[in-house]
């Protein structure tokens, strides 16, 4: 298949030295969209990593804080569990902020006006230690549970961006670079062509006034 060019090229040297240029700019923005491309997907997976460590200790926390909560059901049955549970207090507000890492803005949860309450809300004469159990362990879940939405958001987020950042690679290195290498060959072809015609016509224009002398 023959090698496909920039449209609209003049075959000459002022062109071919501006194609020239835009392929060193070319190459240059390849090596750094690749370098860029590696130490974001490097990053991601540092995040995956963190993310699965987290969800380790959340599903090892949830399990635990739900084996309180049932067995506080059991003993004060689902009813009175669930009308304690309306028993609660504002703990704070959420803050959305966000962090640069290389240019990709990535959510973050700003807790600090976070605070949950250790003491439960409600009377403790008509309830039962697995309920108090149950109440402490899911407001130790709480920060845990915020810090694993933010970095899954940041996932989300490093992912778009590794995505946009090959293709971008992908276009430099399967189009564009190749159709500038191919345009220079061209432009060069027809150069050379022009180059050797002239020689020739100079050639033949001196043999005839050569024999004209004659």
């Amino acid at each position: 298949m023959a090698e496909q060019i920039l449209e609209g090229v003049n075959p000459t040297r002022m062109e071919l030295l501006e194609i020239r240029k835009k392929l060193i700019l070319a190459e240059k923005g390849h090596k750094l969209l690749e370098e860029k491309r590696d130490a974001l997907v490097e990053r991601f997976f540092d995040v995956i990593e963190n993310r699965n460590e987290l969800k380790r200790e959340l599903d090892a926390a949830f399990s635990d804080a739900f084996l309180s909560l049932i067995q506080a059901q059991m003993i004060l049955g689902e009813k009175k569990v669930k009308d304690v549970s309306y028993l609660t207090k504002d703990i704070g507000e959420i803050n959305l902020e966000s962090d640069n890492i290389m240019g990709v803005m990535i959510p973050k949860l700003n807790t600090d006006n976070i605070k949950p309450s250790s003491k439960p809300f409600y009377g403790f004469t008509e309830t039962c230690a697995k309920l108090d159990d149950a109440y402490k362990k899911f407001n130790e879940i709480i920060l845990k549970l915020l810090k694993f939405a933010e970095i899954e958001s940041g996932i989300k987020s490093l992912s778009v961006e590794i995505e946009k950042t090959k293709r971008r690679v992908n276009v430099l290195e399967n189009t564009l670079i190749p159709k500038l290498i191919a345009t220079i060959k061209y432009i060069e072809m027809q150069l050379d062509e022009r180059e050797r015609e002239d020689f020739f016509r100079r050639k033949r224009i001196k043999a005839l006034m050569e024999s004209k002398k004659a």
